[in-house]
């Protein structure tokens, strides 16, 4: 039926809607599967295939060996516990005019050399990447140095793989100029490679998530966050914990949302907190120009341990020393609280230096200061450093 058309674009797309349950005599893969395999191929400029079902993704791969001249937009992936291999040859391994490239679940071996090809790129989502389509912190910035337009990058493996070989920072790093949103998750020392051979000045969204480690080093991280000229307007984080993960997310206002978050999957909570107060180091300057911080949950009671040590609280709250209001969540509070009180003598002001506000949700009577934390309130009153406690019953 395309012969009946003037020669336009082609968009062959699948849109997860379940045809072939609602017309059985349609052959709906079957029927895109043929219009790749057309000559008709170097009209088409999109291509988006989502949850490619298992019967038909050979042919579907087959079908994509050769050159698609004028494809601009790709977004390919297969459900998370398949894997769709991917030829070298795909694509005919070239890309001239692709601007948006999104592959879940597809190791690609040949991808390196169809980066270096797609110069034009401004949306980069790799994603749901299994040990077999690792792609090393080399070959990618090798192909990111050629990507001035580029906006968005997304790169997220499903399991830790430690790079091999890790090379030294260049001399003179790669400079993404349009970069403006990073999405990472995998391992520490992937990223620390990564981010040692680029700079992106625009940065204004960054999304990571390490598998959990027992040694967080990461200074690239930090020297990312702070050149960013929009993280000089951040002033509030958030920590947040579930029975999975943690959390900090520190925003801030510019012209647009600025949203850097870093998340560490580990289960335990005492290792939760070891892992973030890590990343929250003391290279981390951005932390001590924040002027609020919120600390919440979303776990079971069963999660928080009775034999926390309050220095790993202490040890996570350091870097916040503009803090003025401290927010904590019900089941939180009585953590940090106690935490807090360890503080009580010549020391109290040695840890959110600048607090003047505890906000604490929770059953607390209106307007009274809790057990648990009126020795640190005293001492600090007597400081001249004075702390004022507000309670509620519930946050809005």
């Amino acid at each position: 039926m395309l012969d009946v058309w003037p020669v336009l674009p082609v968009v062959i797309k699948h849109d997860c809607t379940s045809y072939e349950s609602t017309y059985p005599f349609l052959d709906t893969w079957g029927n895109i599967a043929g219009a790749l395999e057309s000559e008709h191929r170097h009209r088409i400029c999109a291509i988006h295939f989502p949850l490619i079902p298992t019967s038909h993704r050979e042919r579907l791969a087959a079908a994509m060996q050769k050159p698609f001249p004028e494809l601009t937009s790709l977004q390919f992936w297969v459900a998370k516990n398949t894997v769709m291999s991917l030829r070298d040859s795909f694509l005919g391994g070239l890309a001239p005019l692709l601007r948006h490239l999104v592959l879940g679940n597809c190791p690609f071996p040949g991808i390196p050399k169809l980066l270096l090809s797609a110069n034009q790129l401004v949306v980069l989502n790799l994603f749901n990447i299994p040990n077999s389509g690792y792609i090393s912190p080399q070959d990618l910035v090798t192909a990111l140095s050629v990507m001035s337009r580029l906006e968005i990058l997304r790169l997220e493996f499903q399991s830790p793989r430690y790079p091999e070989g890790r090379p030294s920072p260049p001399l003179t790093p790669s400079v993404l100029s349009a970069l403006t949103e990073l999405v990472f998750q995998g391992v520490h020392e992937y990223l620390e490679d990564l981010l040692a051979h680029i700079e992106a000045p625009l940065l204004n969204i960054l999304d990571v998530t390490f598998f959990m480690d027992i040694d967080f080093v990461i200074p690239q991280l930090h020297r990312l966050i702070n050149q960013a000229e929009s993280s000089k307007t951040c002033d509030r984080a958030t920590v947040y914990t579930s029975d999975r993960a943690i959390r900090i997310t520190i925003l801030g206002i510019t012209n647009r949302l600025l949203k850097l978050s870093v998340e560490i999957s580990c289960r335990e909570l005492d290792w939760q907190l070891a892992s973030l107060a890590q990343v929250c180091s003391s290279s981390f300057p951005l932390l001590s120009t924040l002027v609020q911080l919120d600390i919440t949950d979303r776990v079971p009671q069963s999660h928080w341990k009775d034999d926390m040590e309050a220095t790993q609280w202490l040890e996570l709250l350091d870097p916040f020393a503009a803090v003025r209001d401290l927010h904590l969540s019900d089941q939180v509070a009585p953590h940090v609280c106690q935490a807090l009180e360890e503080l009580a003598d010549e020391r109290v002001t040695e840890v959110l230096p600048a607090l003047q506000n505890i906000l604490l949700s929770g059953i607390q009577p209106l307007g009274s200061v809790p057990k648990c934390i009126e020795a640190f309130v005293a001492a600090r009153n007597l400081s001249g450093h004075p702390v004022a406690v507000h309670c509620w019953k519930n946050r809005t």
